[in-house]
This record gives structure tokens, C-alpha cells and sequence, in this order.
């Protein structure tokens, strides 16, 4: 591929192969979540006339470290979204497809015509994910239906995919040991990121006192 000084470098790209209606008024440059990973596309036919069309999107060494993008081969069926419009309605929560990092579906089961999956997500995003709370699974938004948070032998979360979602998504292919990316609700890490900051300033704070009482 070329680099923005014209020398060649080397890289990974992805060519999919969209389904009918999802590239109507799509164009180079515009964003494209494949298996919830916000990926830029480079190059785009829309395969006017034909139905289906493909386009061409270039992956980070960062996101294949942080994604199971890695793991796509060939011939493989991806989930696919576009960008909500600033004036769109949001039918569910926002998910910016910068994913957190991959966790691993551990069992899967059938509860009348739902599946439930349990998947043990990375040690650092576990504080995120709260019961009834909102996660993404390869981008697919999802609620949570339980948590628990001990390590013996390791933490895991549920959900569960109703008839229709199950038509819709990659999920219900994933076997136990597949990896999937996970997107924790950003609103949660802005909380910790500004609570974390607070208690600093009030343990700084307290101990400033503790200095002055000594001297006194």
C-alpha cells in the first residue's frame, strides 16, 4: 500500500462483500463498524445494479492487537454498521466501535427460541460491565443479564439473543473458545475516570491536613 509519502509499506486490508442496501450512500472515507471495530473505508464498489456490493478498509497493527479481527479469514460473515447521523435515532446505546479488548465465549445454551452466551471478558474491563447494564459483542449492543465478578476459576457475563437478533448478527456462530470484541459502555469509563480523579484530590487533601495537625 501506498504511504502518505508515496513510499510502499506494508499492512493488512480487509475486502468485504456487503449485503443489499448497506453501501447505498456510502463513500471512501466514510466509517464502517465491521464486527463493532470502527474502520475507515479506502476503496468502495457499489455494484450498482448487481445488488451486492464490496469495499476495502484498512486495519491498525493496534486494532488487530486489541480485536479478533486477526482471526478473520476468507469466507467468513462479519457484522456490519454504519455510522449513526448526528440527526439519527439512537435505538439503543451508543457504541463507538473502539473496542476495549476480546473476550471468550466459555458455554452456550438455548432457552425456548433465545440463546444465551457467557463469555469471559479481559480482567481490566470487568468493572465496567454491571448487570442490566448496556456492552457491545462484536458490535452487536446488547443488555447484560448476569455478572459475576469472581476469579475462580475466572470472571464472566451473560446475555441473551433474542429470534430476531439471532437472524441478524454473527453471534449465534460463535463456539465456546471463539473470541469475540468487547465495547464497554463509554459513559462508565468518563464516571471512573472522573471519580478516580476526585478521591486523588481528597486523599491529596486530607493529607495536607494531617501535615498542618502535626504542626500544630
Amino acid at each position: 500500500m501506498t504511504l502518505w509519502d508515496g513510499t510502499s509499506g506494508r499492512g493488512v486490508e480487509l475486502t468485504i462483500e456487503a449485503s443489499e442496501g448497506t453501501l447505498e450512500d456510502c463513500y471512501v472515507g466514510c466509517s464502517m463498524a465491521v464486527n463493532g471495530v470502527c474502520l475507515t473505508v479506502t476503496e468502495l464498489d457499489k455494484g450498482e445494479g448487481e445488488g451486492r456490493g464490496t469495499f476495502t478498509v484498512g486495519v491498525a497493527p493496534e486494532t488487530l492487537r486489541r480485536t479478533n479481527l486477526d482471526d478473520v479469514s476468507a469466507g467468513n460473515a462479519v457484522n456490519l454498521e454504519r455510522s449513526l447521523p448526528a440527526d439519527g435515532r439512537c435505538s439503543g446505546h451508543f457504541v463507538q466501535g473502539h473496542v476495549d479488548g476480546t473476550g471468550v465465549v466459555l458455554d452456550r445454551w438455548s432457552e425456548g427460541e433465545s440463546l444465551w452466551l457467557k463469555i469471559g471478558p479481559p480482567a481490566e474491563v470487568m468493572p465496567f460491565i454491571v448487570e442490566k447494564g448496556f456492552i457491545a459483542v462484536d458490535g452487536t449492543s446488547l443488555t447484560v443479564c448476569d455478572v459475576n465478578r469472581s476469579h475462580d476459576p475466572q470472571p464472566w457475563f451473560t446475555l441473551m439473543l433474542i429470534a430476531h437478533t439471532q437472524q441478524c448478527v454473527t453471534l449465534p456462530t460463535r463456539d465456546v473458545g471463539d473470541r469475540v470484541n468487547i465495547e464497554v459502555d463509554v459513559m462508565g469509563k468518563y464516571v471512573a475516570q472522573a471519580a478516580g480523579a476526585l478521591i486523588d484530590r481528597v486523599n491529596a487533601l486530607e493529607n495536607k491536613v494531617k501535615e498542618l495537625e502535626g504542626q500544630t
